[in-house]
């Protein structure tokens, strides 16, 4: 199968010249794509510089002009392929609905999914056995794991405070709470292999989405 590097970069050279900057953008996004695919599969002791940019089909030089190594690599593609909300990184404005609840177990149901996916738990299980070897991971593989969907979740939830559907006070320490509820205990069974059933998965989250609005309801 070719990567996604690879098909990009054919397309890119069918045009020659110098890319612009949006494919230059793209480019760099699919070269972080294939390094992180490959850091998962492989490890970070077992990646070499050849093994990512065969994943992403450049050439070695092309990625040396990149990064001056393999550390370096580990250093960007991880913490940002860590704090994405989503591959899509769909905009606030598309998720917020006219209904508090129906858009907060929408938010619940994404922020799970990526909560618990296998390429993400190896993903935080890479980050948290190399963390004590890269100090410029100034935070832990958890907290770098929450900062997209808080992010989203703290939007989400100001967005509603403003229009005066739900009263939180301290609307990031809500965001924070609403990530505890929904997703805490399934990314840690996750990290032992062990997942709920899709009917189990739903009933526990909706159950966390109800409770938490009805402490953050206005009265």
């Amino acid at each position: 199968m070719d990567s996604p590097g690879w098909q990009y970069y054919s397309h890119v050279a069918i045009r020659r010249g110098r890319p612009t900057r949006a494919e230059a953008k793209k480019l760099d996004q699919a070269v972080r794509e294939a390094a992180v695919a490959t850091f998962v599969e492989l490890g970070y002791a077992d990646t070499s510089m050849e093994a990512i940019a065969r994943a992403a089909g450049i050439t070695r030089r092309s990625l040396y002009a990149r990064y001056p190594d393999k550390r370096a690599i580990f250093v960007d593609v991880i913490p940002w392929a860590m704090t994405k909300f989503d591959d899509g990184e769909e905009s606030i404005e598309a998720i917020i609905g006219d209904d508090p609840e129906e858009t907060l177990l929408a938010v619940a149901r994404a922020c799970l999914a990526r909560a618990v996916r296998p390429e993400n738990v190896r993903l935080k299980r890479i980050a948290l056995s190399e963390a004590a070897n890269f100090p410029e991971f100034n935070v832990s593989s958890e907290s770098m794991m929450w900062a997209g969907r808080q992010r989203v979740v703290t939007e989400v939830l100001k967005h509603y405070e403003e229009l005066g559907c739900l009263d939180l006070g301290d609307v990031e320490l809500a965001a924070e709470h609403f990530l505890a509820m929904v997703e805490a205990v399934p990314a840690r069974m996750a990290d032992f292999g062990v997942f709920r059933s899709k009917k189990q998965q739903e009933r526990h989250l909706q159950y966390a989405v109800r409770l938490f609005l009805r402490g953050t309801l206005p009265r």
